[in-house]
């Protein structure tokens, strides 16, 4: 077993907040800085997101007084890559930024964006390998899916974040959500 994110709904549960979504076109990206969603914010204890999710997700993780992970292991479920030094692994944002903003973030205060992009609460934040965090880039599920086995995971933690903040999803991110929760 490995440490996780916070456990999404059920797909019975998933499948009726993506129901409750507004579908719409999505907002172009006028406007679109990275810095607009300030990220890895101190949480307490001397350590950062970035820190605390390495924590979480990894499995024999040892800390220096700076609260940087100088050991341990972690497994990418992404793409089922069993990682070995912090260096390689990047805390993938689920439900990316710039996906959030064509989703309707774009109208949203600096403080929301900021909680949007370091949220542990929801399933928000995973620890995955460098290569399937840039594979999957900006993407939504229409463009890009995790390895099988994660899928179900991945969509139910997706639609309970597009919940979480009110995000609208396209009609492509929608059916392809729509199919891999059917299968869950």
């Amino acid at each position: 077993a490995h440490a996780a994110p916070p456990t999404p709904p059920s797909a019975a549960e998933a499948r009726t907040m993506l129901a409750g979504l507004t579908v719409a076109a999505e907002d172009p990206m006028t406007g679109y800085d990275r810095k607009l969603f300030p990220h890895w914010i101190n949480q307490g204890d001397n350590c950062n997101t970035r820190e605390v999710v390495l924590k979480r997700d990894g499995t024999n993780v040892v800390t220096d007084d700076q609260c940087r992970a100088v050991s341990g292991s972690w497994f990418s479920q992404f793409d089922g890559v069993t990682l070995h030094s912090a260096s390689e692994v990047d805390i993938d944002h689920l439900v990316p930024l710039a996906e959030a903003w064509r989703s309707g973030a774009q109208t949203w205060s600096a403080a929301k964006r900021q909680s949007f992009a370091n949220n542990l609460s929801a399933a928000q934040l995973i620890a995955v390998s460098a290569g399937s965090n840039r594979a999957k880039g900006d993407k939504d599920p229409a463009d890009w899916l995790p390895r099988a086995a994660y899928q179900c995971v991945y969509a139910r933690s997706w639609v309970w974040v597009k919940r979480n903040y009110a995000m609208k999803v396209d009609s492509a991110e929608k059916s392809a959500l729509t199919s891999i929760l059917n299968r869950c």
